[in-house]
């Protein structure tokens, strides 16, 4: 999970010290959305946008095709044309108070690519990753990436460009969306048309960022969250889109008085010794905010190569800077800290480690042995952390003193990216959309089953394009596995949200990913998977093709005298035991104690028996978050994970 808080807080810090790009007080003429090497929807009235004098009028022309509006009171001017046959390359002329020509533009299919940090993950970061890259010379397929950014009110203005697909545009910028790129990839080789990706997500981010406010009001589950936005939002300043910023702003002296500056005089700081420091400053069992400061001094020269600094566990929160540098934060209690530094961080001689730890837990801050504390320089040499530090209290924030309702650094507020990288986008004339997220409401699986088609019905009316598809994929292994049925359900209900959705969802597909995974790793690297069964749901829901799309999915159980038949759908060319087994599935009596299950199939059905239990009454399978899941179909899809006992 360390890597996961890492690019979710890389994201925040970048966005926090710097003026966001995105806002409604810079409107440019047309819209970023629209731009050279760009893909226009083919088959339906392409929605062009952007902004002139009020009164003024706009014609744009595409091969012949004509269409003209006149900006409105609020400067917005918007129209819609018919575009050309798929293909291309064509050129698109804008008329106003000025004149604009975009080049290379190709008529195709467009899709929508939402989630949070797997729908991020890059290329580079996946099975064969620097392979994948070489190859991936696709002038038919177009990338655009939606710059981060929350919001507190829609904005109007998304940042980013248009990219023809090659080595070089797919792993720059930190990388274009493996599971997106494998998705279209088989997208265009199958049906031979031009696709453009719009990248729209976010890692560490839950569905409810993502959902416009009527409908999370509706739900009454975040209305406490939603009048913090709108307090934050009549105060002004920073847009965070996240508790735990605002509250330092408020609270943290530290922050306020620069003490990560490297020229800071901390010789009035209290001697501490890390680990610990909490209890020399008079706080070992409260709540507060306290910052560390070590001098450190480095080889001239420095050796070469990518340093890290390692800090262990921290309770609960860390903010790093080496010489005034940030450098690195998490929120994530479990995770070790461990922070790559960039070139030009460290320098020979003198250098000073900063960190700000929020400790909420009695004996809480840095939770690891001393050997954990440490810097690593380019050539492995190891340089001892642990020992004296100087440290000084910033907040003690024992009762009365107000917390903050959430210790995540990066944006998790309910409709701050709805507003900030969705709206922006919308009308944008599109396919569909592909959707990689649930991990970050993977504790509230009954939520998500309302609010996921919540935030689907948000999306289908802002975009105005009916019921278009919407493609989700079931979360993968995770965690390792429990060797008794009756454990902790893990995962396995969040996936069943999601199949749930995909079930009485119009218009909806799930992408089942339960073969792949890494216990160990939230990020697994297999996401040409992924991106290929959700090319799947796509080919045969929405292109027509003719092929099986989904493994075995439960459709009905069978009472016998001592067993269960369990029926399914999607048993194309018959049910299969990979490796020739059938795991994980277990029954239950009356009395709901689960016991691990012999399956035997006949036909596109499996018996299930067990002497455990006399007469079976409920049935699982894959129930839990690493499950050894060996049943597929004869097109070698796996089965939906599924229960009978509600």
């Amino acid at each position: 999970m360390l890597e996961k808080s890492l690019g979710a807080l890389l994201f925040f810090f970048a966005a926090r010290f710097s003026t966001p790009a995105a806002d409604n007080s810079a409107l440019p003429f047309v819209s970023p959305m629209f731009g050279d090497n760009m893909v226009l929807q083919r088959g339906k009235p392409d929605a062009i946008w952007g902004w002139s004098k009020p009164g003024d009028t706009i014609q744009v022309e595409i091969a012949g095709h004509k269409a003209k509006a006149r900006a409105g009171k609020d400067s917005r001017w918007e129209l819609k044309i018919r575009p050309p046959a798929p293909g291309g390359p064509y050129t698109l002329k804008i008329d106003g108070a000025r004149h604009m020509e975009l080049r290379d533009i190709l008529v195709g299919d467009v899709w929508l690519c939402g989630g949070q940090s797997n729908m991020e993950l890059p290329v580079e970061r996946t099975r064969n990753g620097k392979a994948e890259i070489a190859a991936a010379d696709h002038p038919q397929i177009r990338l655009f990436k939606v710059q981060a950014h929350p919001a507190y009110s829609p904005a109007a203005v998304p940042q980013g460009h248009w990219k023809i697909c090659s080595p070089q545009t797919i792993a720059e910028d930190g990388g274009f969306s493996a599971v997106a790129y494998f998705f279209a990839e088989k997208i265009q080789s199958s049906i031979q048309v031009p696709v453009g990706l719009v990248e729209d997500c976010l890692g560490g981010t839950p569905a409810e960022s993502w959902t416009g406010p009527e409908t999370l009001h509706a739900m009454k589950d975040f209305d406490r969250q939603l009048a913090e936005v709108e307090r934050l939002k009549a105060k002004g300043g920073p847009e965070y889109g996240n508790y735990i910023s605002h509250w330092y702003d408020d609270y943290d002296i530290g922050e306020k008085k620069n003490w990560s500056a490297a020229n800071l005089d901390d010789s009035n700081w209290k001697p501490v010794r890390i680990p610990g420091g909490f209890e020399d400053l008079g706080v070992p069992e409260t709540p507060a905010v306290c910052w560390f400061r070590k001098e450190i001094s480095l080889p001239d020269p420095l050796p070469p190569g990518k340093a890290s600094i390692s800090l262990g566990v921290i309770e609960r929160m860390d903010t790093t800077y080496i010489n005034g540098q940030w450098v690195g934060a998490s929120a994530w209690v479990e995770n070790p800290r461990l922070y790559s530094l960039k070139d030009g961080v460290l320098k020979p001689g003198k250098n000073i480690v900063a960190v700000r730890v929020f400790k909420t837990m009695p004996k809480g801050g840095f939770m690891s042995k001393t050997d954990a504390l440490c810097l690593a320089l380019g050539d492995g040499t190891k340089i001892p952390l642990a020992g004296e530090w100087r440290g000084t209290l910033s907040v003690d924030a024992r009762p009365p003193h107000a917390l903050p309702l959430g210790f995540e650094n990066w944006p998790v507020m309910p409709s701050v990216l709805y507003h900030g990288m969705i709206e922006p986008v919308a009308p944008f004339a599109i396919s569909g959309a592909i959707w990689y997220q649930g991990e970050a409401n993977a504790d509230r699986p009954q939520q998500y089953q309302k609010l996921l088609p919540g935030m689907i019905g948000d999306w289908r009316r802002l975009f105005g394009q009916g019921d278009f598809p919407f493609y989700i994929v079931s979360l993968p292994a995770f965690m390792h596995r429990q060797d008794q049925p009756s454990g902790p359900a893990g995962w396995a209900q969040i996936r069943e949200a999601q199949a749930i959705v995909a079930r009485t969802v119009k218009n909806s597909g799930l992408a089942v990913t339960i073969d792949t995974g890494d216990p160990d790793n939230i990020h697994p690297t297999d996401k040409k998977i992924v991106g290929e069964r959700l090319a799947l749901c796509a080919l045969a829901q929405y292109y027509g093709e003719k092929i099986p799309w989904q493994g075995p999915t439960f459709k009905s159980v069978e009472r016998l005298p001592g067993a269960l038949r369990i029926h399914f759908t999607g048993a194309d060319g018959g049910l299969v035991g990979k490796g020739g087994k059938l795991e994980e599935f277990s029954v239950a009596g009356e009395d709901r104690q689960w016991h691990w299950a012999a399956a035997k199939i006949e036909g596109d059905t499996i018996v299930l028996s067990c002497p455990d239990v006399s007469q079976p009454e409920f049935a699982r399978y894959a129930w839990q978050s690493f499950p050894k899941a060996t049943l597929y179909n004869g097109a070698g899809l796996p089965a939906v994970p599924f229960r009978t006992d509600y």
